[in-house]
């Protein structure tokens, strides 16, 4: 005999998940390809794309098959792109002066889409560690037991304005000096470039996840530093306060989009950011976060397609307006069917 017993519930949230279609016509929160940014890898030479161990499908581009890359990035719909140079190492030296050099790859890398895809933006990252023998964001104090911290801003600040030159239409700063994006601007204003803006890396955290980001442009620290980790100049994990100082100064020295890196790890910090600020926020789904989401589907443990998605809407429903994601180019494919 089915049994007739029936709450009395005048609300059932569960009507609205029904089916499909009414479970789409309350979704509240929706991935489009124009809400990613892609990072991409760029090396000398015309060799074929060369891909990184750690980072399943994604690849280092010479300058001829970056164009290819970035075309297909844009017919998909994603709006972006962030150039990441892995320099030769003879190039670098303590002082990461190859980052100054008029004809750099990275300069060479930016005019070169910007002729080939003028629709795309273009953003480029402002910091030493690619260039460097030792693998910091900045120079080294003479004791080489910290960064200089002013001495690199006034590196950073000549940088951007290469790069503004170039055509590149955001400059990132990530290295996490105290007072860089005013320091920038002032540069880039004082050259003329008005309309160059600035995406500030404003709450970067010294986190593990960022392994194979470094493997991918070769910024793996050397010996010879006392000074082996970031954390004197990157944001501790363990600190969310520390974020909305850092997203103040930002604000307060010009930046026009303001990021949180890592994305995943750190949803708080996205939520914090949102609510204390006007500006558009960025988050970056960093190398980490992408290896480990490969790892686990490669095993058999996770559903790739699935858990990549969860983790982008995960990182728009806190907040971020765009997302700096290796999963960019399958996602936009994927959702534009």
């Amino acid at each position: 005999m089915a049994d007739s017993f029936s709450l009395d519930l005048p609300q059932r949230p569960r009507r609205l998940r029904r089916t499909a279609s009414l479970r789409a016509l309350v979704e509240e929160t929706q991935l489009h390809p124009a809400d990613f940014i892609a990072p991409v890898f760029v090396v000398e030479g015309d060799a074929a794309p060369e891909e990184i161990s750690s980072m399943p499908g994604v690849f280092r581009y010479g300058i001829e098959s970056l164009i290819t890359e970035c075309r297909e990035l844009a017919q998909l719909g994603v709006p972006a792109v962030a150039l990441f140079p892995k320099l030769d190492a003879k190039l670098k030296d303590d002082e990461g002066s190859a980052a100054l050099h008029e004809d750099a790859l990275i300069l060479r890398a930016v005019r070169a889409v910007k002729k080939a895809v003028p629709e795309l933006t273009v953003i480029t990252d402002i910091a030493l560690d690619p260039y460097t023998t030792h693998g910091h964001d900045g120079l080294l104090t003479t004791s080489r037991d910290d960064v200089d911290n002013d001495r690199t801003v006034a590196v950073l600040a000549k940088m951007a304005v290469l790069h503004a030159r170039a055509g590149v239409d955001l400059v990132a700063p990530s290295d996490m000096m105290d007072g860089r994006v005013g320091a920038i601007r002032r540069a880039l204003d004082g050259a003329g470039f008005h309309g160059t803006g600035i995406m500030a890396y404003s709450v970067k955290f010294a986190s593990a996840y960022y392994g194979p980001f470094r493997d991918a442009v070769g910024s793996a620290q050397a010996a010879g530093t006392r000074l082996l980790g970031k954390a004197t100049y990157q944001l501790d994990p363990a600190n969310r306060r520390s974020a909305l100082t850092e997203l103040a100064l930002d604000e307060a020295e010009g930046a026009d989009i303001v990021m949180v890196k890592p994305a995943g790890p750190y949803l708080d910090i996205i939520r914090d950011v949102r609510n204390a600020t006007q500006k558009p926020v960025a988050a970056y789904q960093v190398s980490g976060e992408y290896a480990q989401l490969q790892a686990a589907a490669k095993l058999g443990w996770l559903d790739l397609k699935k858990t990549r998605r969860e983790s982008l809407l995960a990182i728009k429903r806190a907040g971020a307006d765009m997302i700096l994601t290796y999963f960019a180019k399958e996602m936009a494919r994927e959702l534009r069917g």
